[in-house]
């Protein structure tokens, strides 16, 4: 196999599809535009689903990009060698263009010719069927015609192999995922691809997405097929490089070794100190990339800005664990600056926010050390007069929940005190919070991606109206900095300094009835972004000059670059009103307004 850097699988993964006539387009935010079901972008396919549902993308039918994703499902669990919190994400797609033989042909010309995997190392995976969708032989077919052997063909169920939809409804169909052997014993007679012994070590999946499930639950095949795929960069650079861990590649090793400059622990040595190195590791990496992104923002209690908090906080309390004195934060993220700024031009671009924002954060937890410390010498008496000398988990988990006070600091302290810790009591309330989260999260994921209804479609476009109105009360500076909708009302995020005063307010909602009153046309136009800004179209997103963009324009009054749903005319939306007006972090305002017919 090829030892590739990170680059270098960026830059081949790229050359060989615009090779076989894919247009490379930029990768997009971390804070997805106008989707209410998740914090921030979880794949490559993700900023896509609206052309994956039938819309005509600007740069054609056949794309290909590397985008920066998060998920942060997992946070708790970063600190072995195998979790993360930010990944990159290399994929390709074909919109109604070339499908399953075709991409299958490319993933194995890539993985055996470009990245010279042995293919007697190569194993795969293809959906077994269903009652609703017959056994998928033509991929099966395909990998065997290409010289995978049929014992290393694997039919797997639904769970295993099977893709979407995104929501309760819309495109999804079955995929065929790729495994290296890493020539480690099996763990047993039925191990096989998917299994966690880490015998197989999956590389690629494509998507073929072929089937509509309907309302009903059935599946019916669509004429417009199209294919999405995924290959992480950091686990894929990590298996063709023989390393043990994505933490013994290049993209963390130099962070890795200045936290060992600061602290004077030796990655490797102490397996307790390695979860530290780990989780600092990965949780600065992440912040840097939700600070310079280019819808970056600051630490907050709510959202995407309580995520990046944890993160900081979680990264801080390791540092200080492994003897990590001052703050330190800035200078790690001076080396992430270094390993991505080539990539990610936007990180050098926003560097000096970058550095504010993990400077005043670290200023503030370490308030909130002194005050959780405070709490529990508050505590101390009342527990001191009882006859036990545990302090009970739910006391130890308001202290974490309401005061961001480590569990490991209580222990500490109540150590010194004489007192233990019920941390199972603890644990099961943690666990009991993060039910609740998650079942929250499952709820508003019901939503799916692709709600694209009457009542979203005319929310989306009102957006445009509030942008240009806010542009025109407030000044020309502000820009969109977010945005959520659901199908009851709209969430706009925007600079500004301080809260808008009620006249203004009432300024933005009439000129914002004004233009809906005036019944504008909503027309696109597909043109280079150059020539979008040219025309003063605001643009503060995605894309890069020499693109081509999808530009909407409300009558004479805005004009945006968007890839979203919208109204023909604007009498269609309704009387437009703002419900609430609030902060959402430093210089960042929230505005929440409905649509009343």
């Amino acid at each position: 196999m090829k030892q590739i850097t990170a680059n270098e699988l960026r830059e081949k993964y790229i050359e060989f599809f615009v090779s076989k006539g894919h247009k490379q387009i930029s990768g997009a935010s971390l804070i997805p535009e106008n989707d209410p079901t998740v914090l921030f972008t979880t794949a490559g396919m993700h900023p896509l689903v609206p052309y994956l549902l039938g819309a005509d993308h600007p740069a054609g039918k056949r794309l290909c990009d590397y985008q920066k994703c998060i998920r942060t499902g997992d946070i708790d669990s970063v600190g072995d060698p195998n979790h993360l919190t930010f990944f990159e994400m290399l994929g390709n797609w074909s919109l109604g263009d070339y499908f399953k033989e075709e991409m299958i042909e490319y993933s194995f010309e890539f993985m055996t010719k470009v990245l010279e995997i042995p293919v007697d190392k190569l194993s795969v995976t293809v959906f077994e069927g269903d009652d609703e969708v017959p056994r998928d032989t033509v991929a099966a077919n395909k990998w065997e015609s290409l010289g995978i052997p049929k014992e290393r063909i694997y039919f797997m169920p639904r769970e295993d192999n099977w893709w979407g939809p995104a929501g309760e409804t819309g495109p999804c169909g079955p995929d065929s995922e790729m495994f290296i052997d890493t020539g480690r014993e099996a763990c047993g007679p039925d191990c096989k691809p998917g299994c966690h012994c880490g015998k197989y070590f999956e590389i690629w999946n494509d998507v073929f997405m072929g089937y509509r499930k309907e309302a009903d639950g059935t599946y019916h095949e669509m004429d417009r097929k199209c294919i999405d795929t995924g290959m992480g960069i950091e686990r894929t650079i990590a298996i063709l490089q023989g390393k043990k861990s994505v933490y013994d590649t290049e993209v963390f090793q130099p962070i890795i070794k200045a936290i060992e400059g600061l602290s004077g622990k030796k990655y490797g040595e102490n397996e307790e100190d390695d979860i530290s190195i780990r989780i600092i590791s990965d949780h600065v990496r992440t912040s840097v990339f939700i600070l310079g992104d280019q819808k970056g923002m600051a630490p907050g209690n709510v959202g995407q800005g309580y995520i990046l908090r944890r993160l900081i906080r979680r990264a801080v309390r390791h540092g200080k664990k492994i003897g990590i004195e001052g703050d330190f934060l800035s200078s790690l993220a001076e080396v992430v600056l270094s390993l991505y700024s080539a990539p990610y031009p936007e990180l050098a671009e926003h560097k000096d926010f970058i550095f504010d924002e993990l400077k005043k954060e670290e200023e503030k937890f370490s308030k909130t050390l002194v005050n959780g410390e405070k709490e529990f010498e508050k505590l101390l008496p009342n527990l001191l007069k009882g006859q036990s000398r545990v302090i009970g988990g739910r006391i130890a988990f308001k202290l974490y929940d309401t005061y961001g006070f480590p569990i490991e600091l209580t222990e500490e302290l109540a150590k010194e005190h004489g007192f233990t810790v019920d941390r199972k009591g603890f644990e099961e309330a943690f666990e009991k919070h993060q039910q609740i989260s998650r079942a929250g999260a499952e709820q508003q994921f019901k939503g799916g991606l692709a709600d694209h209804s009457e009542a979203t479609t005319a929310l989306h476009t009102a957006t445009h109206l509030l942008h240009k109105a806010l542009s025109v009360v407030l000044g020309g500076y502000v820009k969109q900095l977010g945005s959520n909708i659901t199908a009851e009302r709209l969430r706009f995020d925007f600079n500004h300094p301080q809260a808008l005063t009620k006249e203004e307010l009432k300024k933005v909602e009439d000129l914002v009835n004004e233009q809906i009153e005036k019944d504008l046309p909503v027309v696109c136009e597909t043109m280079s972004l150059d020539e979008a800004k040219s025309q003063g179209a605001a643009a503060q997103f995605d894309a890069k000059y020499g693109e081509m963009v999808k530009v909407y324009s409300i009558g004479d009054f805005s004009k945006e670059v968007c890839g979203g749903p919208h109204v023909e005319h604007t009498a269609q939306l309704g009387h437009f009103r703002i419900v609430k007006e609030q902060s959402s972090s430093a210089g960042v305002r929230r505005i929440k307004a409905v649509l009343e017919h």
